[in-house]
């Protein structure tokens, strides 16, 4: 099996029995997928990814049709491997990944992992994620300690591909507006409103509605080329999330967005974009890399002008540092933790004094 052994692989050229896809090979045991009802209630066949259709349509020898089906079967742990990484997790050579990548029709190992990555976006699902998972019978520390990883290389990958620049150029962009309206629908609604209420402190009219996608549609009809708004989604992207940009635009309204792909809805239809990866073993997907990216906005933001963020915030200085704004222990009670520490620490040392 791939993975356990040195794979030996002919590398004859097979990229010259490569068959444009006209149709799909019904005999490569691809199961039929279902797309929804549309809206006169048909249901049809869900559309092959390009790379499903590569895969069916080539002639690669057996042990190259092994390995790209291994590389499609477990493509939410590989779509985001380089071509070393995938030899790596094989046990084969870089040449073969890239060989057999190119048998299949690709000029380059980029444009492969494009195509992988968008397998990926339409098969994943919180189920299938949570089915990867277990089908690896990792401990539940193990996949602890993989779930730590997965965001640590997340960031690692923000830290070396992060534009700061765009960075900036956003920051600049949400000082010159009049209004922000950051859209974030289901879980990312939590990053829409992470990033609203980080903006506010420094005198940004920033707002992460809530609520219907009427309210959401009536907020973004009030906007204006004066305005900007900022959309966050991930993957295929929710409906309602790309609708509001689309809706902007159709207004004039400057977009935005914050994505975890060059090739997302989201990525498409803003004006412009900043990327983060979601990839995570967890059916949640992970905002590890995203919320990181947000500190960057928010960080930009309060240093575009920083004398205006001072002003601003010292007017809630004395607040922090001497009002009602953090809990405090009824003073009797804080008498008796404290003396509780003392006897604590007192009886450590003693036996520790023992020990010794």
């Amino acid at each position: 099996m791939l993975g356990e052994s040195k794979t030996s692989v002919s590398l004859e050229d097979d990229s010259a029995n490569y068959v444009k896809p006209a149709r799909i090979d019904r005999e490569e045991n691809m199961t039929t997928r279902n797309k929804p009802s549309d809206k006169n209630g048909d249901r049809g066949e869900a559309p092959f990814t390009s790379l499903e259709v590569r895969f069916a349509q080539s002639r690669l020898s057996r042990s190259r049709r092994q390995l790209i089906r291994a590389i499609l079967d477990n493509n939410e742990e590989t779509f985001f491997l380089s071509s070393h990484e995938m030899a790596k997790r094989y046990n084969v050579d870089a040449s073969t990944i890239v060989r057999t990548v190119q048998a299949l029709g690709y000029e380059r190992f980029a444009d492969f992992t494009a195509d992988l990555r968008q397998h990926f976006v339409k098969q994943i699902t919180p189920y299938t994620v949570l089915k990867a998972a277990t089908r690896e019978k990792r401990s539940v520390t193990d996949q602890i300690r993989h779930c730590v990883e997965r965001d640590t290389e997340s960031l690692s990958v923000l830290k070396s591909s992060l534009d700061e620049g765009r960075v900036v150029e956003l920051a600049k962009k949400i000082h010159r507006s009049r209004r922000i309206l950051v859209v974030g629908v289901d879980l990312a609604a939590s990053l829409a409103w992470f990033l609203a209420y980080g903006l506010t402190p420094l005198g940004i009219d920033a707002e992460a509605p809530v609520g219907s996608r009427g309210n959401l549609q009536h907020k973004i009809d009030v906007l204006s080329g004066k305005d900007l708004l900022v959309a966050i989604s991930f993957g295929r992207c929710l409906r309602d999330t790309v609708e509001s940009v689309l809706r902007a635009r159709e207004r004039g309204v400057p977009t935005f967005g914050i994505t975890d792909g060059a090739t997302t809805p989201i990525a498409m239809h803003c004006d412009a974009y900043l990327l983060a990866s979601t990839s995570s073993p967890s059916f949640t997907r992970s905002y590890v890399a995203p919320m990181a990216l947000i500190n960057t906005i928010i960080v930009a933001s309060a240093h575009i002008q920083p004398k205006r963020a001072l002003t601003l915030l010292g007017r809630t200085e004395e607040e922090y540092r001497t009002g009602a704004r953090w809990y405090q222990e009824p003073q009797s009670r804080a008498r008796s933790v404290s003396e509780g520490g003392e006897k604590a620490s007192a009886d450590n040392s003693r036996r520790y004094g023992k020990k010794r």
